[in-house]
């Protein structure tokens, strides 16, 4: 009996040791992704987390239809239709990765599966319930900045 118990305390401890760290990839450790703003400055993203006038993209790096990541931006622009563009924070509602660049229709988040509305951010699919924060941008011909 006492060597089941101990077979069964190893596997315990193995599954843990295992276990952990695969858990601990899954989760939000990072605070420059959990709960900054678009500028990674931990203000909110709507509005004032950047810099005014800061440029985002031009009207050609927009997809009709889908959305272009700007990185170093951490904010997400999209285009549902043409000439309408919208601007939100590009960390997803869910674990704080980076959602991605598409043409697919919606705003995708590479980590869970999670889509998100091209219109409002409001979240279509996966694991993430809430919605990507708006982001105030100026359209000016073809230039798109923060407002």
């Amino acid at each position: 009996m006492t060597a089941i118990n101990r077979r069964r305390a190893l596997s315990g401890s193995a599954a843990v040791a295992v276990g952990v760290p695969i858990l601990a990839a899954c989760g939000n450790g990072s605070a420059s992704t959990g709960s900054t703003g678009a500028d990674g400055s931990g203000s909110s993203p709507s509005g004032s987390g950047g810099a005014a006038g800061e440029t985002l993209a031009t009207a050609a790096d927009v997809p009709v239809g889908g959305c272009f990541v700007v990185s170093g931006a951490k904010v997400v622009v999209t285009q549902p239709s043409a000439g309408d563009f919208k601007a939100f924070t590009a960390v997803c509602t869910h674990q704080g990765c980076l959602v991605e660049t598409s043409s697919e229709g919606d705003i995708p988040c590479p980590c869970h599966g999670s889509k998100f509305s091209l219109d409002d951010g409001s979240p279509i699919s996966g694991p993430a319930s809430a919605p990507l924060a708006a982001v105030d941008i100026t359209v000016d011909g073809d230039t798109i900045t923060r407002a």
